[in-house]
């Protein structure tokens, strides 16, 4: 079994998980978690009361009212999947019902016969958000955590716009930490497949960057602490089967795995 520790990578981070019949909200600092008096989404500050990182159950480290994706924000993936590169960036909305923690099964639809991972960065708001420019989208950032867009490939292919194929249940896992020390703009993304390298590429690639998307999305609705903006994925994506197991890298946050059924 893998442990905590061995996937939680940031040096200063978040975590949601269940302890002692509670869930709660702890600051890491080495192998124990300080835990949260109240949500750091509504001004709660840890304690001095602790618990040990290797003996909770990681839950999706924040619970979004909304998770808003951006498309082709790659080049390469851009490409691969046959589209014009965008001239602003391309949103599209995954409810919060579809949103799992690390451990938790992605559950192929059946209604599709194509599911594809996606790796990708994700930012985590920490205050309400609404017509922020790009200079200012820092301060609305509380960190940053992995994101596995899942996709039902063939539908998305069947229809205009992008809402079935990434809304199921279960096809927005999330973690296993948000990182409060990150640079976003230099870190590498990666998604593996049974240990098997699918996707690597590094967010310097990205089309649109990370505090011009919290602003371009702030110009169209108000962002809501514990939010969360998929920033996109790079080239690589390919298909999921019952069995697999999936785990998405973003270095400075650690390793979200989750199996297949």
């Amino acid at each position: 079994m893998i442990k905590n520790s061995e996937i939680v990578q940031c040096a200063k981070g978040i975590l949601r998980f269940a302890h002692q019949g509670r869930v709660r909200y702890g600051l890491l600092s080495g192998k124990r978690l300080r835990l949260y008096e109240g949500s750091p989404f509504s001004g709660g500050r840890p304690g001095k009361q602790t618990a040990p990182l290797n003996q909770v159950r990681l839950l999706a480290p924040c619970r979004p009212s909304k998770v808003v994706a951006v498309g082709l924000n790659y080049k390469a993936h851009a490409k691969e999947t046959g589209f014009a590169l965008p001239s602003e960036p391309m949103l599209f909305l995954k409810p919060s019902t579809s949103v799992i923690g690390p451990g938790e099964a992605i559950v192929r639809p059946a209604s599709s016969r194509r599911v594809d991972h996606e790796a990708e960065l994700a930012v985590v708001m920490g205050k309400k958000c609404r017509l922020a420019s790009p200079e200012e989208a820092r301060d609305y950032i509380l960190g940053y955590t992995a994101l596995n867009d899942v996709t039902a490939r063939d539908l998305q292919g069947r229809d205009v716009q992008f809402t079935r194929s990434k809304s199921f249940d279960t096809f927005c896992p999330l973690g296993p930490a948000i990182a409060l020390e990150l640079d976003p703009a230099k870190q590498r993304v990666r998604a593996l497949v049974n240990g098997k390298v699918k996707q690597a590429s590094k967010t310097s690639d990205m089309i649109f960057d990370v505090y011009r998307l919290v602003s371009f999305i702030s110009q169209v609705m108000t962002l809501n602490p514990g939010d969360v903006i998929a920033t996109g994925t790079p080239s690589g994506i390919s298909p999921l089967q019952a069995g697999d197991v999936v785990s998405i890298e973003v270095s400075g946050v650690g390793s979200l795995v989750n199996p297949v059924k």
